[in-house]
């Protein structure tokens, strides 16, 4: 069992610190139960389906909204005393922009503010918005705002970067334009949390994997780990001539089975006996592939499992 005194020097230690934090409006509980903690130097990413609590974990962090119960620590202090010492940087998605300004105006405001600021045009340059200085913020593409977001979150030397649904808007390139940056943020030394429905950027660029459920934290770990935990692995091939859905729906150990003109793709929790079972229907499956589930899939399973065990 942890003691007082072991949880208070995680608290003192930890980036953040969730501790049994539980957070309810009206009958919905959006955090229940809430533990959690974040260590220096790690890019960490947040999962859950729509409702999961997500964006409340978020606000919890940034003081924005307050615990009903247990405690929320960001560097052993409460989130507004750690924002107001500048240790914390934010780009939410949910938030608005200063309008009739131009971009330029609106970054040196940000930099001016911060305790430990960075130099405008470095941060601009960083954000990838000089282009785009002497534009109207209202003028601004959906992609262009969330840029100038991250120019804002990033304008002073903050030692926690919290990132909800970043890469909203961009295209392929700033997308990935921004992924490199987040990088160089972390090689630095600096903790990264975002929030994300792009699994594919939680696979590519997370150090840890949290996955939320209810309010509650159903998953932590790498990504390897969270496919890993999912139990299942995929398979893929190809039948030809008529193909017998109902026989394959009685294959051993079949979670989920998707056929699509000549090709049959399968999740199994156990992937060589479904194979071996495949054989002795009579069938011969061509282009056979077996493989661990994406993090993607691995993260459907985690949930849909979790949602049958509640219903």
């Amino acid at each position: 069992m942890t003691t007082t005194a072991e949880t208070a020097a995680a608290k003192a230690t930890s980036v953040v610190a969730f501790d049994q934090v539980t957070k309810s409006y009206g009958n919905v509980r959006a955090v229940d139960g809430l533990s959690l903690a974040l260590h220096p130097g790690e890019t960490v990413a947040l999962l859950g389906p729509n409702g999961a609590g997500k964006s409340t974990t978020l606000d919890l962090l940034l003081g924005l909204k307050h615990a009903d119960s247990g405690t929320v620590s960001v560097f052993g202090t409460g989130p507004r005393e750690a924002i107001v010492a500048g240790r914390v940087g934010a780009m939410l998605q949910s938030g608005g922009l200063m309008e009739e300004v131009t971009v330029a105006e609106l970054v040196r405001l940000a930099c001016d503010l911060h305790p430990k600021r960075f130099k405008v045009q470095d941060v601009m340059a960083r954000a990838g918005v000089s282009q785009i200085a002497d534009r109207k913020v209202n003028k601004l593409s959906g992609g262009q705002a969330q840029r100038v977001r991250f120019a804002l979150a990033t304008a002073g030397d903050s030692d926690l970067i919290v990132l909800d649904e970043p890469t909203t808007g961009m295209d392929v390139s700033a997308r990935q334009a921004f992924w490199a940056t987040m990088r160089e943020q972390a090689d630095q030394g600096r903790t990264v949390l975002f929030a994300t429905h792009y699994l594919e950027e939680a696979d590519a660029i997370a150090d840890r994997v949290l996955v939320l459920h209810r309010g509650r934290l159903l998953a932590d770990g790498t990504a390897a780990e969270i496919k890993a935990k999912a139990g299942a692995r995929s398979v893929r091939f190809d039948l030809e001539g008529v193909i017998d859905e109902t026989a394959l729906r009685g294959l051993p150990f079949l979670t989920s089975l998707d056929v699509s003109g000549q090709t049959v793709r399968i999740q199994s929790a156990d992937a060589d006996a479904t194979v071996h079972a495949l054989y002795g229907l009579g069938v011969y499956p061509r282009n056979l592939e077996v493989a661990g589930l994406g993090l993607e899939q691995a993260f459907v399973a985690i949930t849909e499992a979790e949602e049958a065990k509640q219903s």
